[in-house]
């Protein structure tokens, strides 16, 4: 963007126009000039020749004072810069995938719910780093911490439910491995998103033992527990299965680490708690605006000189002009 330190300058090229328009029609007969009676004596090549030039000569002077004027009103370069400021977040989301996230409360079952909801709160975090860690009787790193949330989506898209093998739910273990991945972590935030439910039936160590590890580490778990209010609820072509989910225990975990215990009963709540979570942990930005001025006046006066003194060498050798 070009904008000029001393805009009052321009109005004088308003003259220049005037100043042609009085020469044309009375400016230029009052120069030294020779009348004859008839110019049909001297050769139209001649004629023309002389017209030519000073043609040029008049168009090398008018170039020179508009390059002055625009010289003079001080063309700069104007160049705005922004600085943002952001406090990044680690995060990792902790994703439960035991056999019962196949019930169908949620359509259509709670474990697509989950990682549909999940991805639309992924898609709204700008700068962050995400993981996902997902587990049932054992855990398993899906994504480690990444700014690429193209990626952290595809991989999320792919989680199952866990085999037979590795079927339960390892609460404690999950918050240990994703208290690990965060531990070590310089961000000014460190955020655990566990979803689950049902209750803590394996691994070596038990919920409140490992959300204690976490809260020195500085980390704060939000926990989601997923299921309707009903006693049993169905998973497709296994039959009825009872609710479990440990609420008691979940909000010990938030509560230990300064984080909060969301139900989600719902599709429609769950995705009110991601909402929730993405507004309480928003991270500010502060934007710094900078203007560079990088003046241009030489790019102006510099060709007025070259185009003077190219004038005044055409008019005394040249065009051999004694005046």
């Amino acid at each position: 963007m070009i904008s000029f330190q001393n805009p009052i300058y321009l109005l004088f090229l308003g003259f220049i126009p005037v100043f042609l328009f009085w020469y044309n029609r009375t400016g230029k007969f009052k120069e030294g000039t020779i009348q004859v009676s008839s110019s049909a004596t001297f050769k139209k090549a001649f004629s023309n020749r002389g017209k030519n030039r000073h043609r040029i000569l008049l168009g090398l002077n008018i170039s020179v004072l508009i390059l002055m004027i625009l010289g003079l009103a001080r063309p700069q370069l104007v160049d705005h810069m922004e600085e943002s400021k952001m406090e990044v977040i680690d995060m990792v989301m902790v994703l439960d995938i035991s056999s019962s996230m196949l019930a169908d409360d949620f359509k259509p079952n709670r474990l697509e719910a989950a990682k549909k909801t999940a991805t639309e709160f992924i898609s709204e975090r700008k700068g962050d780093r995400i993981g996902l860690l997902v587990f049932a009787g054992q855990t398993f790193i899906q994504c480690p911490l990444t700014i690429d949330m193209s990626v952290l989506k595809g991989l999320l898209s792919e989680v199952k439910v866990a085999t037979r093998d590795y079927d339960g739910t390892a609460i404690g273990m999950a918050i240990a491995n994703a208290t690990n991945r965060l531990r070590q972590s310089h961000a000014k935030s460190k955020v655990m998103i566990l979803l689950s439910d049902g209750s803590n039936n394996a691994g070596e160590l038990d919920p409140i033992t490992a959300s204690d590890l976490a809260a020195e580490f500085g980390i704060k778990i939000y926990t989601i527990g997923i299921g309707t209010d009903k006693s049993t609820t169905r998973i497709p072509g296994r039959g009825l299965i009872r609710n479990e989910i440990d609420e008691e225990t979940l909000k010990q975990i938030a509560k230990k680490t300064d984080g909060k215990y969301f139900r989600a009963k719902y599709t429609d709540a769950l995705r009110e708690i991601y909402q929730e979570i993405d507004s309480l942990e928003r991270s500010e930005i502060e934007v710094k605006t900078f203007t560079r001025h990088k003046d241009l006046y030489i790019w102006f006066l510099l060709p007025a000189f070259i185009f003077g003194l190219l004038s005044k060498i055409l008019n005394r050798s040249i065009f051999r002009s004694r005046t």
